[in-house]
């Protein structure tokens, strides 16, 4: 065999093989991230490929591409059937009809209230301070609003709390793994102070490490032994003693995490009931007061008020309320219910 047939038979066996690497990723995450129809172009391709050299007799041809479109046929069926593929289609189809919904109850209510209710809505979730949420206008005016006047004392007020990056300190375990595997020695406060983009200078971070890194919350034992964000424990302690406290955490992000976060909070927060575990997409549908959350984009329907939680990411964002640790947390809950309770009183 010539210089240039063996040149040809390993293009072929590469060709070949790098769906095997594909394979093993789909097994593992579901391939979400992978397009049908790219899968069935290429496939056609390999298709089209074996009959030319049907035609030709040509062997390399023949069973290289033979092989290949049969590793793409695998791709394509564990991608179809993969456990993580049906539980975000669920969840998706769960999420359309519960925001339909809820647009659909908030609309009547709108249409019921008047333009003047809504306008003055909109006024009070942009006034500082935390305490404004609650009252139209000054204090002295007495005008009270977003609370529940009854004959029996008001419920309390539902406060929801993200997980990562708030109670759970996933960002500093991602951070060890970035520094393990590029050799740098970055911190928190580094990336606090330069930025995110610190991380993704791309002669530290190749594609390589990139994909190793973005695999590894797919992997059930990452979320399995995360450290606690400092004084959370503690805090949402003190909190459930005057607040209604919900764990919500967009964990379809990764399908696979349910069961490990589950486990997690059930260790780490036995207070918390677990019927108040929520795991969600759009964070919008969620019918709490607050909102306390390290990504600005879960505020930006939400209809109660975001504390946006200090993180390395977030640094240089702008918000209306930011709570630097959990103490500053606490301290604003608690002034918001002390608002509350002396104007209910009134």
């Amino acid at each position: 065999m010539g210089l240039v047939a063996w040149i040809g038979l390993l293009a072929a066996v590469c060709t070949t093989c790098s769906f095997i690497p594909q394979i093993a990723k789909i097994r593992k995450q579901g391939g979400l991230d992978l397009s049908f129809p790219m899968l069935f172009i290429y496939l056609s391709g390999c298709l089209l490929w074996f009959s030319y050299g049907l035609v030709l007799h040509a062997p390399a041809i023949i069973w290289a591409n033979g092989a290949t479109g049969a590793l793409v046929i695998i791709a394509i069926i564990l991608k179809t059937t993969h456990p993580n593929r049906r539980a975000a289609n669920a969840a998706a189809k769960a999420t359309s009809i519960s925001q339909t919904s809820a647009r659909a109850v908030v609309d009547s209510g709108h249409a019921q209230a008047g333009d003047t209710s809504v306008n003055n809505s909109a006024t009070a979730r942009t006034r500082e301070p935390v305490s404004a949420r609650y009252v139209d206008g000054d204090l002295g005016a007495g005008r009270v609003t977003h609370v529940r006047k009854s004959a029996d004392e008001p419920r309390k007020l539902r406060v929801a709390v993200d997980m990562d990056e708030v109670i759970a300190d996933s960002f500093a375990k991602m951070l060890r793994a970035y520094n393990e595997r590029t050799g740098r020695g970055l911190s928190k406060e580094q990336i606090e102070k330069e930025g995110i983009e610190l991380m993704f200078a791309p002669e530290f971070l190749t594609p390589e490490i990139k994909s190793a890194l973005d695999d590894l919350p797919h992997d059930r034992a990452f979320f399995a032994d995360l450290e606690l964000v400092e004084g959370s424990q503690q805090a949402l302690r003190e909190l459930s003693k005057d607040f209604e406290i919900f764990i919500a955490s967009a964990a379809m992000d990764v399908p696979s995490s349910f069961d490990a976060k589950y486990q997690w909070l059930k260790r780490h927060f036995p207070f918390v009931p677990q019927s108040h575990y929520i795991f969600c997409g759009d964070k919008s549908i969620l019918d709490a007061d607050f909102l306390v959350d390290d990504r600005p984009r879960h505020f930006e329907h939400f209809r109660g008020t975001g504390i946006l939680f200090s993180a390395p990411h977030n640094a240089h964002r702008p918000a209306k309320l930011r709570a630097n640790n959990w103490q500053d947390v606490v301290r604003i809950l608690q002034e918001a219910r002390v608002a509350r309770e002396t104007l209910v009183a009134r």
